[in-house]
């Protein structure tokens, strides 16, 4: 069994940090993170700089990273604005949010759900015309901190309005942490009875569930997992979301577990740490405190790709 793992500590990692980090720590943390195998990175948000002063560099960063073959980097876009500087900045793929929940989309991007479904359906036409990949993911698919549980109906009828408008992955996103494994695989039947598109989740560990719900997504059928080295992140329009599920402590998981994911999880860890003095905190992933086990050696292979 294999998985696709998707980098976004760059982005979604770094957002809500309170610390500014430089644009030359971010194109070597996204250097790092390619040196370790990452193939799919999404680098930076194309939001509003006023509303999310962290990403405010992005062209600046598009314009360093490394241009490996087989790298694709992705920018998060809200609007056909947002796309227009994420044309210009040459990115190879577009993640488009569209919450699922009218008191968070209202809050997160200052519109309507259906607002949001419409204005999905222009830039992935847009994006796709331009050779783009197109994600849209499902934020707050597992629970929303305004208005409570979500309903799989509600994330269905999105998704399936999203699929017919254009997109080429869905990604269900549990923005603030609150899921358990019998909701993945419930909701992830429940996708795949309106789209056989690939699926990728986004998990954040707020309530430590986030590593056993990425491993029920892998096994309910699941394309691509998110995961942010460090496991830094969170949203800053959801109040109490913590970070991300971390990148390496996931592999390490995936990879006990004879899951291949094709990173080099010591060069993962590199990456962390290359991170961490730029946040002025110690990140919250547990393998780089722990230490890989086995201790990765000239007989092992533990700390090899998987």
């Amino acid at each position: 069994m294999e998985i696709d793992v998707v980098e976004v500590g760059p982005r979604d990692g770094l957002q809500n940090e309170p610390v500014t980090v430089s644009t030359d720590a971010k194109v070597a943390y996204v250097e790092a993170l390619v040196a370790a195998g990452l193939r799919r990175v999404e680098a930076v948000s194309f939001a509003h700089p006023g509303r999310v002063p962290q990403m405010a560099d992005a062209e600046a960063v598009m314009a360093r990273v490394p241009r490996v073959t087989g790298v694709r980097y992705a920018g998060l876009v809200l609007n056909e604005r947002g796309l227009d500087r994420a044309l210009a900045a040459g990115v190879d793929e577009v993640n488009v949010v569209v919450v699922a929940t009218e008191t968070f989309s209202r809050r997160n991007q200052n519109m309507s759900v259906r607002q949001a479904v419409d204005a999905f359906a222009v830039i992935a036409g847009r994006a796709r015309a331009a050779g783009l990949g197109v994600t849209v993911t499902v934020g707050a698919s597992f629970g929303c901190p305004f208005e409570g549980e979500v309903s799989p109906a509600r994330v269905t009828d999105i998704v399936r309005r999203c699929a017919d408008a254009g997109a080429d992955e869905i990604a269900l996103a549990d923005t603030i942490g609150v899921g358990v494994p019998a909701e993945v695989r419930l909701l992830t039947s429940a996708v795949r009875e309106v789209t056989d598109l690939p699926l990728r989740f986004h998990f954040h560990n707020t309530r430590n569930t986030g590593y056993a719900n990425a491993e029920a997504a892998l096994h309910a059928g699941a394309t691509s997992l998110d995961a942010s080295a460090g496991g830094i992140g969170g949203c800053p329009f959801a109040p109490a979301a913590t970070g991300n599920i971390a990148t390496e402590d996931l592999v390490y998981l995936l990879h006990r577990s004879g899951v291949r994911t094709g990173l080099d999880l010591p060069a993962l860890l590199r990456a962390a740490a290359l991170i961490e003095p730029e946040l002025d905190a110690p990140l919250p992933a547990q393998l780089g405190r722990a230490g890989i086990w086995p201790a990765p050696g000239p007989i092992g292979t533990t700390g090899s790709s998987g």
